[in-house]
């Protein structure tokens, strides 16, 4: 099926045409301002995130449609600098597994969600020490930290991470949102996180809740 609209290449990109969105990215930039057609390929991302929480999709398909997303933009960046134009964000996330846990699969999806919606997300991966989530918050500024632990052994360190910005005197500034396996809003509420997220579509949710947009 030809991509003709914004509404094929939204349904393009819930398909995951690898191939056919990239050429559609090609075509438009010769015709259509670059931030029109991201928000073209946000819309795409966007319906496959839900169509991933009412559970017609599933984690495959999602880290595919975000992978297909990111080249997308990548395609853009050229000319979205060249124009002086810059994609609007609602804020900025800092997201990480916590130190001595390997597992980043759904913080990965987690990421991938919020920057689809908008958010401009500093993935650190896995196994991500205390001072490090500090340093990021320091110089990124970032309105929410998103801490990913998988394991028993392992979840303690987001409490101790959640001590650390306290420490650094950020408590104030920043939200703090837990997730993973072994968390739950009990969790949260013991160690003074600000929310906990069930999965990727729930986590984008308590976001913007956190940032003050509207669900």
């Amino acid at each position: 099926m030809p991509i003709e609209s914004d509404a094929d290449v939204v349904e393009a990109v819930c398909e995951l045409r690898e191939d056919e969105v990239l050429a559609w990215v090609g075509e438009q930039l010769e015709l259509r301002p670059p931030l029109e057609i991201a928000d073209a390929l946000a819309a795409g991302l966007e319906q496959l995130g839900a169509r991933f929480a009412d559970g017609r999709y599933f984690i495959p398909e999602l880290v595919m449609g975000g992978e297909i997303f990111a080249k997308a933009i990548e395609l853009l960046t050229p000319a979205l600098e060249a124009s002086g134009s810059v994609l609007k964000k609602h804020g900025t996330v800092v997201m990480g597994t916590v130190k001595g846990d390997l597992h980043d699969l759904g913080q990965n999806l987690v990421s991938v969600t919020l920057a689809a919606a908008g958010f401009e997300v500093i993935n650190l991966g896995c196994d991500v020490a205390p001072e490090r989530f500090v340093a990021e918050v320091e110089r990124t500024g970032a309105q929410v930290v998103g801490l990913s632990a998988l394991l028993t052994t392992t979840m303690q360190m987001q409490a101790e991470i959640v001590d650390a910005l306290a420490a650094a005197g950020l408590r104030d500034r920043v939200r703090i949102l837990i997730g993973g396996a072994v968390a739950n809003q009990r969790w949260a509420d013991e160690i003074g996180a600000d929310a906990y997220g069930a999965d990727a579509i729930d986590a984008l949710d308590k976001v913007k809740a956190l940032v003050g947009i509207n669900t």
